[in-house]
């Protein structure tokens, strides 16, 4: 017999302002404690001294969480130049220095454009990755040092905001990068390209998917909300399951074609589109999941809510 979840369903999305301090999972299990919620899952690790965006998907929206790790990411960060840390930011030891007092911003601004676009990334030692069923970060307290293969990034935009001159010289950058970027390494790689080690001083996601700062809750809105009543009162927080999807085209089909998608059979739909991932909706605007169209015309449902 199936063990029962502990908790209220509750279905939806919720966008986090993730504080500086706790982890991904720490941050989730907290937000999951307040809405008193049976299920719920974070869209991928936000490093413990970064902040912002961090979407946590409650219940139904759970089956659509990849969409979300596998959206492009933006941030915010402060990058120190003239001195490596073992972890490659602020919470490491420092392992290295070297003035960079000579580097210019004409120089910097090369540097960067040669690590924007599509790059090889070696996956920090102080990172979630697991190797041989671990994370790399348990290896690396251990003292270990793993051989990584490189990773495919893609850096769409790496623009800079600010730049402070000096032995230890601040860079303010605005990144816009695919899945799988490690903002620490990007560091250390235009740190390489300058000649001096370098590291993340600060780190904020402004955006990941959809979804941007303005969407953000604070655990302090949470916390004050709960005081003021039970957990049904966050549910006002929460965003349609749907809102994770804005990019999938909208197929509404007839009352009889949601019978068969609800069965989990292909359905002919005229007039819509060639190919490719769909949002699902019935004759009444109402959301049922996520499907994909075939050559025949027909949209064969892949992850669907429950009735």
């Amino acid at each position: 017999m199936p063990r029962r979840r502990k908790g209220r369903p509750v279905d939806g999305l919720l966008v986090l302002d993730k504080p500086s301090g706790l982890s991904s999972n720490a941050a989730l299990q907290q937000t999951k404690r307040l809405f008193g919620a049976a299920k719920a899952g974070h869209t991928g690790s936000l490093d413990p001294l970064a902040t912002g965006v961090l979407p946590l998907c409650f219940g139904e929206a759970t089956k659509f969480s990849q969409f979300l790790l596998d959206a492009d990411k933006g941030y915010l960060s402060t990058f120190v130049l003239g001195v490596g840390t073992d972890t490659a930011d602020a919470d490491g030891e420092v392992i290295a220095e070297s003035s960079a007092a000579e580097i210019d911003k004409e120089a910097l601004q090369f540097a960067m454009a040669a690590l924007t676009g599509t790059i090889a990334q070696i996956p920090p030692m102080y990172s979630a990755l697991k190797v041989d069923g671990q994370p790399l970060y348990k290896k690396a307290r251990a003292g270990q040092e793993v051989e990584r293969a490189p990773r495919t990034v893609h850096i769409r935009k790496f623009v800079l905001e600010s730049f402070t001159p000096g032995r230890r010289a601040e860079v303010k950058v605005q990144v816009l990068c695919s899945k799988g970027t490690y903002i620490r390494t990007l560091a250390e790689d235009l740190g390489a390209a300058l000649n001096v080690p370098a590291y993340v001083g600060a780190l904020r996601r402004c955006q990941s998917g959809p979804f941007e700062l303005q969407h953000c809750v604070t655990p302090e809105q949470l916390t004050a909300a709960r005081e003021r009543g039970d957990e049904g009162a966050l549910d006002d927080f929460l965003l349609p399951v749907e809102a994770s999807l804005p990019h999938l085209p909208r197929v509404e089909v007839s009352e009889a074609a949601t019978f068969y998608i609800r069965q989990g059979q292909p359905v002919l739909v005229p007039n819509g589109p060639q190919s490719g991932m769909v949002r699902i909706a019935d004759p009444e605007g109402v959301f049922l999941g996520v499907g994909e169209m075939r050559e025949d015309g027909k949209l064969a449902p892949k992850r669907l809510l429950a009735n």
